[in-house]
């Protein structure tokens, strides 16, 4: 039961430097029916390393797809959630891990889901996060915080499953893909954020000095109202509208 409801949810290792932490990700994935595991530029893969600490998960190793960027790791997802243990100066909304497993799971109703991982000294960075509709965070003592990436994995995958057996008897109330529409996917919502940057550049409302910030804060609130994919083609309509308005008024200011 709980390799089906989490059969849409891949995990996404971004440009892991040590082979023995995708290994450990695969076996942490395995034992608690995770099956899906992405990989952006990784350092070493394969490698025996990898392999030695997969430790009876090699079909995950084997089944592991490379990508070279984040983006195309991340099509076909309508939610994207980004394990993130550092303080932000623009806020992401968050959840702790327990939190963000039950949101997985009722998410996964409606499509699928990635479940992504920084670097491990450094993260991810603040515009792969631009990807992810909410960050997810790992309660620790208050003494020491570190986590390597195949704990983080663990405690998650815990949570996951723990989630889907939470769940079992109240499934059939969460919303079905056929009573709500489909949240769209991250490939439609970033084409529409390039289109909305570009008339905003081009009307002279975004200005470089503020240009990044005002674009996070426009994400999360797209984020917020998860459009549909045919919302979505709505607003990129008005957009296209727009540009083909102000062409026009030029031409005829020029003539």
């Amino acid at each position: 039961m709980s390799a089906e409801i989490l059969e849409g949810l891949r995990v996404v290792l971004v440009e892991t430097s040590h082979p023995g932490n995708i290994g450990a990700t695969a076996r942490a994935m395995k034992v608690m029916g995770l099956q899906h595991l992405v990989l952006v530029n990784p350092r070493h893969f394969p490698h025996p390393e990898a392999t030695a600490l997969a430790s009876g998960a090699e079909d995950i190793l084997d089944r592991a797809q490379v990508r070279s960027d984040l983006t195309t790791a991340l099509q076909g997802c309508h939610k994207v959630y980004g394990s993130s243990a550092r303080d932000r100066r623009i806020h992401w909304p968050q959840l702790d891990a327990r939190e963000a497993a039950l949101d997985m799971v009722q998410e996964l109703a409606s499509g699928h889901c990635a479940l992504v991982f920084g670097r491990e000294r450094t993260g991810l960075s603040n515009e792969e996060l631009d990807h992810c509709q909410m960050l997810v965070n790992i309660p620790t003592a208050e003494l020491y915080h570190s986590l390597n990436l195949g704990q983080a994995v663990q405690v998650l995958a815990y949570e996951l499953h723990m989630a889907t057996l939470s769940i079992r008897a109240d499934l059939p109330a969460y919303p079905s893909a056929a009573v709500r529409e489909t949240p769209a996917p991250m490939e439609d919502m970033e084409g529409f954020y390039q289109h909305l940057e570009q008339v905003l550049r081009q009307s002279g409302f975004l200005q470089e000095t503020r240009a990044t910030r005002m674009m996070r804060r426009l994400r999360r609130l797209y984020d917020r109202a998860r459009p549909s994919a045919n919302e979505v083609h709505i607003l990129r309509g008005v957009l296209t509208e727009i540009q083909r308005w102000a062409a026009n008024s030029r031409q005829k200011g020029s003539g």
